[in-house]
């Protein structure tokens, strides 16, 4: 049966409540309903098209409706859709798993769950026990967690405890553990610090300080390496991420990388962490790891970290976690095609070779008086909107700049979606050079025309 969009829309504004989303302001709107995607397109339900400028929220790898994912899907529902993994296996999870560690030299095991946020919790779970398992006298102190400025690490409770998002995290603070906030090198609003490396040395100075004083209380550093993607496409200077490495290290507190965003070559490599050589104790994945097809996150951790939750049933040192769907078999066979499909198609290297020429025509939003800053790391992107590009004051949050342009991108056919005062460009990766040409020319002219209103 097909629906009407006027029908879709209004069971949409009268059962649905939307992530994210203000829900006052979204049923004063016509909502974009998507009904299919081929490529690096979407389409809604009235059969206008769009490029899908957010990659379906950063997920999608080699395009929708990709024939190779579709086939490894059908292919393993007709085998089964789900056994649970709790004391139990299954094919697709262990060739999974496999495939991971063979990724990522120093790492050796793989704890699967269905979101990026639950990864995290895994990770910060996994940090405070090891701990405790090692000598719960000893380590008894070791119960806090340093992240950085305006972290985001997701939703769940533990994830948020970590996060460094007022607008987002403020309003759950009495719920949340306690953190150590270290500042974060936003190269584009420290000029009073110095050029970038300056930056980087006072952040890691203030990290320092953090860990020769409380290492003892410290169970983990966590960070999203390279970029901070929700705080609106923070970018890293190089050497950053190693010099965190190396105080961990130091000090002897646990490294968690959150590649969740930045994994399956968003950033340029398969894995961010590859761009400095760090190895982290613990790493988080999810979003691409299945090409945006189904849910799924894994927790990577080491030998080292492994152990300590080994012992008799009655020492209580097991690993009290898990969900209904790890381990998933349609989700790890998909993900399993997606690497291959990764490797066979050189999607890393043509990453990199499109990101170069995206870099040069970005340079023309400079243009535009409202661009104050335009951020990118492979195929990430963030453009910052400002009122006044001199004191790089933004726009009061009640005109809804950044939302009047992506609605005007949305009218031009590209699906972007604003972070504040930031505007992001996460492509499909598969997504062609001319598709991203024409992507730009369409945030230029969206960008342009708010320009015209709003100054």
């Amino acid at each position: 049966m097909r629906y009407s969009y006027e029908q879709l829309e209004q069971w949409d504004k009268e059962y649905v409540w939307h992530p994210f989303t203000q829900m006052k302001t979204y049923v004063q709107e016509h909502p974009l309903i998507i009904e299919r995607g081929q490529g690096s397109y979407l389409f809604d339900v009235n059969g206008k098209k769009y490029l899908d400028g957010y990659a379906s929220l950063w997920v999608n790898v080699h395009g929708h409706n990709d024939p190779e994912l579709n086939e490894a899907l059908h292919m393993q529902i007709e085998t089964i859709a789900h056994s649970t993994l709790l004391g139990s296996a299954n094919v697709p999870s262990i060739l999974l798993a496999k495939k991971l560690i063979e990724l990522w030299p120093g790492l050796s095991k793989v704890f699967y769950s269905d979101t990026g946020a639950a990864a995290v919790e895994i990770a910060l779970k996994m940090a405070y026990q090891y701990w405790k398992n090692i000598d719960p006298v000893k380590y008894a102190a070791k119960n806090k967690f340093v992240s950085l400025k305006e972290a985001y690490h997701g939703d769940t409770v533990g994830a948020v405890s970590v996060g460094g998002m007022d607008l987002f995290h403020r309003i759950f603070k009495p719920l949340l553990f306690e953190r150590i906030e270290v500042p974060s090198p936003y190269v584009y609003r420290m000029d009073e610090y110095g050029d970038e490396e300056e930056i980087v040395r006072y952040c890691l100075q203030q990290l320092e300080d953090v860990l020769e004083r409380e290492h003892e209380q410290i169970a983990g550093v966590i960070v999203e390496p390279l970029i901070q993607g929700a705080a609106g496409i923070i970018t890293h200077p190089k050497g950053f991420l190693k010099g965190i490495e190396t105080l961990c290290r130091k000090y002897g507190v646990l490294l968690i990388c959150d590649e969740v965003a930045v994994g399956f070559g968003r950033t340029g490599t398969l894995f961010a962490c590859e761009q400095e050589q760090v190895t982290p104790d613990i790493v988080c994945l999810g979003k691409g790891i299945t090409g945006g097809y189904l849910p799924l996150a894994a927790t990577l951790t080491t030998d080292r970290v492994y152990e300590a939750f080994l012992g008799e049933v009655d020492e209580d040192k097991t690993f009290y976690h898990g969900h209904t769907y790890t381990g998933n078999q349609l989700s790890c066979a998909v993900a399993l095609k997606n690497i291959e499909l990764i490797e066979k198609r050189n999607l890393v290297e043509n990453v990199r070779k499109k990101a170069e020429r995206l870099t040069k025509k970005l340079e023309k939003l400079y243009e535009i008086p409202i661009v104050g800053d335009i951020r990118q790391k492979g195929l990430m992107v963030g453009i910052e909107i400002v009122q006044d590009r001199n004191t790089k004051q933004i726009f009061p949050r009640s005109e809804m700049v950044e939302h009047r342009i992506i609605l005007e991108a949305r009218k031009r056919g590209l699906i972007i979606r604003p972070l504040g005062p930031v505007i992001t460009f996460i492509p499909v990766l598969a997504m062609t050079e001319d598709q991203m040409e024409t992507a730009v020319d369409i945030l230029f002219d969206s960008i342009a025309e708010m320009s015209k209103v709003v100054r």
